[in-house]
C-alpha cells in the first residue's frame, strides 16, 4: 500500500526523487535462506536498520505488523461497487499487470526473474480477491456453470488460493488453472468461444441501451468477426460477440438478455453473404438489426418454425416488403398455405432462407446488367 508496515511510522516509500523501499527477512536469511512471500516485510530505511541492527523490534512483532497492514488491505479493497464498470475499473489494471509478468518472464523461460516477480503477483492476487470476494452479486450468474461469470470468478479465487499455497513447493504443481475467461470478463484479452449468445434480440437491446446512453459508436460484420464498439467511461472499447464472457458480463450490466426469437447466427450466416457477393445493405434502424434496405426492398427476417397467417398479421408489413423465414427446416413448408395467399393481398414476397440466395443473386445479376 506504498508505506512502511511499522503502525507506527506509516512513511511513504515510493517518493518523486527516489524509492526508499526495503525488503526486510523476519527470520535472517543468513540462518535460513528463506526468502519467501511468508518471510518478508517492506520497511523504510530507518525501521529496518531498528529491526536488524538495533533488535528494536522482535520478529513477533513484526509479524503483527504484517498481519495488521493485511487487514488494511482487506478493508480498503474490500469495497462493494454499486456497478460491474467500477469494478472493472479497479481489477482490470491489476490483471494486466499480471498477464505482463507472466508474458515476459514464465512464458519466455526466464524462471530466476519469474521467482523474483511472482511476488507481485501474489499481492496483486490478494487485492483481485478481496475486491471480487466483496463484490460477487455483480457477476452475471447462470444456473449452468458453464454459461456462468460468477462460476468463473469463484474458480479464480480457488486459483489465487493454490498458487498462493504452492508458492513455496519445489515443483509448485497447480491443479486449478488461471481461468483465461477472467481476463475476458475484466475487458484485458479477449476469449474466442467461436459460437455466439443466440439472440438477436439481446444484441439490438444493448444497442439501444448504449445509444440512450450516448456512447454508441458502431455495430460491424466482418466475414470472421462481428462487433459492438461503444465509450464506456471515456474509453473506447470493442466487444467482439464471439467474447462470450465479456459479452454475458455486458448483457448482464445492460439488463439486455431477452428470449431469443432470430438466432444471431443465422443473421450474420445471410448479412455475410450479401457481403460476399458486394450486395450492399442499410439497417433500417440501429435497434433492429432484423429489418434492412435492399436497394428499393424492405427485407425483414423472422424465425418461425412455420410462417403462419397469424404472423403476417402481426406484423402488418408495408406493401413491396420482402419476409424472409430463418428458421429453414423444410424447405418451402416453412411457410404456410394460408401465410402465402394473405401475402399477395399485402402485396408482400415471402422467402424461405434457400430462395432469399435466389433473390440476392437476382439482384446480383441486376445490378451487372444495369452496368453493361
Amino acid at each position: 500500500m506504498g508505506r512502511c508496515m511499522n503502525p507506527a511510522c506509516r512513511c511513504e516509500l515510493f517518493r518523486e526523487n527516489g524509492d526508499i523501499i526495503e525488503k526486510a527477512h523476519i527470520e535472517p536469511y543468513c540462518a535460513t535462506a528463506d526468502n519467501s512471500f511468508e518471510n518478508l516485510v517492506l520497511l523504510c530505511p530507518n525501521c529496518h536498520t531498528d529491526f536488524d541492527k538495533t533488535h528494536r523490534f522482535s520478529p513477533q512483532e513484526v509479524l503483527e505488523w504484517k498481519r495488521i497492514r493485511q487487514e488494511e488491505l482487506k478493508n480498503f479493497f474490500g469495497k462493494k461497487f454499486s456497478n460491474f464498470e467500477e469494478l472493472r475499473e479497479a481489477v482490470a489494471p491489476l490483471l494486466a499487470y499480471n498477464q505482463i509478468i507472466y508474458k515476459n518472464y514464465y512464458l519466455n523461460g526466464d524462471h530466476k526473474l519469474w521467482d523474483e516477480r511472482e511476488a507481485a503477483i501474489l499481492s496483486n492476487n490478494r487485492k483481485i480477491r478481496t475486491l471480487i470476494q466483496s463484490n460477487l452479486q455483480l457477476f452475471q450468474k447462470h444456473r449452468n456453470p458453464e454459461y456462468s461469470n460468477l462460476e468463473v470468478a469463484q474458480r479464480f479465487i480457488a486459483h489465487i488460493d493454490e498458487f498462493e499455497i504452492s508458492r513455496a513447493d519445489a515443483e509448485k504443481t497447480r491443479r486449478i488453472l488461471f481461468p483465461v475467461e477472467i481476463d475476458s470478463i475484466f475487458g484485458i484479452t479477449p476469449v474466442d468461444e467461436g459460437s455466439l449468445i443466440p439472440a438477436v434480440e439481446s444484441l439490438e437491446a444493448l444497442i439501444a441501451k448504449l445509444k440512450q446512453r450516448k456512447t454508441f459508436i458502431n455495430f460491424g460484420i466482418t466475414q470472421k468477426d462481428a462487433y459492438v464498439e461503444y465509450i464506456e467511461n471515456q474509453e473506447y472499447m470493442i466487444l467482439h460477440l464471439t467474447d462470450l464472457p465479456r459479452l454475458r458480463q455486458v448483457y448482464n450490466d445492460y439488463g439486455c438478455f431477452r428470449r431469443t426469437g432470430v438466432r444471431l447466427e443465422s443473421l450474420l450466416f445471410v448479412l455475410r453473404y450479401m457481403q460476399l457477393r458486394s450486395v450492399p445493405y442499410t439497417f433500417t434502424c440501429d435497434e433492429c438489426l432484423r429489418e434492412i434496405q435492399v436497394k428499393n426492398h424492405k427485407i425483414i427476417f423472422v424465425s418461425e418454425y412455420c410462417l403462419s397467417r397469424e404472423k403476417i398479421e402481426e406484423m402488418m408489413p408495408e406493401p413491396g416488403t420482402v419476409i424472409v423465414n430463418l428458421h429453414d427446416w423444410n424447405g418451402d413448408k416453412c411457410i404456410s398455405t394460408e401465410a402465402n395467399d394473405l401475402a399477395k393481398d399485402f402485396e408482400v414476397k415471402l422467402l424461405t432462407k434457400r430462395k432469399f440466395y435466389g433473390f440476392i443473386n437476382g439482384i446480383k445479376q441486376s445490378d451487372g446488367r444495369n452496368q453493361v
